[in-house]
């Protein structure tokens, strides 16, 4: 990190200490519990505050084995992610959230909203994930694999700055949807013009032995228009985030995009899935109003017998907590395997972006709930062009 990142850093992680003090000094010693629960978390004896200070270090090493025509494809590493934040429940009725990313050289604003809280749901303001997407939905701290895949990364429209709602009946359904500004790094909005509207459903017809057996189906839509003229791109990564894009349609003129996501998942026991179909439809007169779409099916076997854990209030994949943690009376910690092929198709009309599939196995050793290694090993096909392989290792600790 750079001085001025790591000055960030520590400014802020300063005033979120701070903040926490200050609030637990109100009400007095007596009146609030500060515990350790995956994270530092203090609440109120009446439960009407209920507050969180956290965050995340991802470390990852990159190797790669690559067709001459990807020229620049280089071992290395880098911190993937490296967070903080502080986030509760303040009065009962108002939520917070805020995170800043330090990694790369830069002080990004991950998240920052403020919620309202009703017996339907939570209204938020400010910058956060538009619903889309069970892989976009899960956070980074909690996927089976080091990316998300192909398609997500292409057409999910991630975190921007708005307005939306988002509620859960029970364990079978939750929803979320909203209106949203595209918006840079630090939340700004970087146009008036660009503005998305965004849904998501889900519900879960299996949901048995607090998850350990479960069915999950969902469907989201996001819209994505530019009043007075301007340009769309999508691309991805190779699901190895320290390197390029192999498939890329470059900035192309456009009107707006209508992007579909149809998800599914299942639990049962040790054995779990997830699938994910998206298909944009892109309003681009000039080159034929094109269609790109793509996909991607998991699948994973957690051998030392856990299940994977999914939070029924989000529609997501939860933290992995293992039977034993590791070194404590001998453990040996959770251990998983997981398998994915994702593909992504952005050639259509008058648009040649390229056409890519791969396939990743995963190995994961959760030591225990708060730190685990993930090896991931990738191929990837470039319709037409070459071949790719990545082996990636990454050592995460999030609290």
């Amino acid at each position: 990190m750079s001085s001025c990142v790591a000055r960030d850093a520590r400014r802020i992680g300063a005033l979120l200490v701070l903040g926490l003090l200050t609030l637990a000094s109100t009400a007095g010693a007596e009146d609030w519990k500060f515990k350790w629960s995956n994270g530092f978390k203090l609440t109120s004896e009446d439960g009407a505050f209920a507050l969180k200070f956290g965050g995340r270090l991802q470390a990852d090493y990159t190797f790669v084995d690559a067709d001459d025509v990807f020229g620049g494809l280089e071992d290395g590493f880098e911190f993937r992610r490296a967070r903080l934040f502080f986030s509760g429940k303040i009065y009962e009725r108002i939520a917070f959230k805020v995170q800043y990313d330090f990694a790369g050289g830069n002080t990004d604003i991950k998240d920052a909203y403020i919620g309202i809280l009703s017996d339907w749901g939570e209204v938020q303001f400010g910058h956060f994930k538009e619903p889309f997407s069970l892989e976009e939905q899960t956070s980074s701290k909690y996927l089976a694999f080091l990316e998300r895949s192909l398609p997500i990364e292409a057409f999910s429209p991630g975190r921007n700055s708005g307005i939306g709602f988002k509620g859960s009946r029970g364990d079978r359904f939750n929803w979320g949807f909203g209106a949203y500004f595209d918006a840079d790094g630090f939340g700004v909005s970087t146009g008036e013009d660009n503005i998305n509207v965004t849904g998501r459903v889900a519900f879960r017809p299996l949901y048995e032995n607090q998850g350990k057996r479960l069915i999950h189906v969902g469907l989201a839509a996001t819209r994505k228009e530019i009043r007075n003229g301007g340009t769309f791109r999508f691309r991805a990564r190779p699901e190895a985030h320290d390197t390029s894009r192999l498939v890329d349609t470059e900035s192309f003129a456009a009107d707006s995009a209508l992007i579909l996501d149809l998800e599914t998942a299942g639990v049962f026991g040790p054995l779990w899935f997830s699938a994910e179909y998206l298909q944009a439809e892109i309003d681009a007169p000039m080159f034929g109003d094109p269609s790109f779409r793509g996909g991607d099916v998991q699948v994973g076997y957690y051998l030392t017998g856990e299940h994977r854990r999914f939070k029924t209030s989000s529609g997501a994949f939860d933290r992995q907590k293992p039977k034993e943690n590791f070194g404590k009376n001998g453990g040996k910690g959770a251990w998983e395997i997981a398998l994915r092929y994702s593909t992504l198709d952005l050639t259509d009309e008058g648009i040649a972006g390229g056409e890519q599939d791969n396939v990743t196995l995963a190995v994961n050793w959760y030591l225990n709930p708060a730190t685990r290694m993930m090896i991931n090993v990738v191929h990837a096909d470039v319709d037409n062009v070459g071949d790719a392989d990545f082996f990636l290792l990454r050592w995460q600790v999030d609290f």
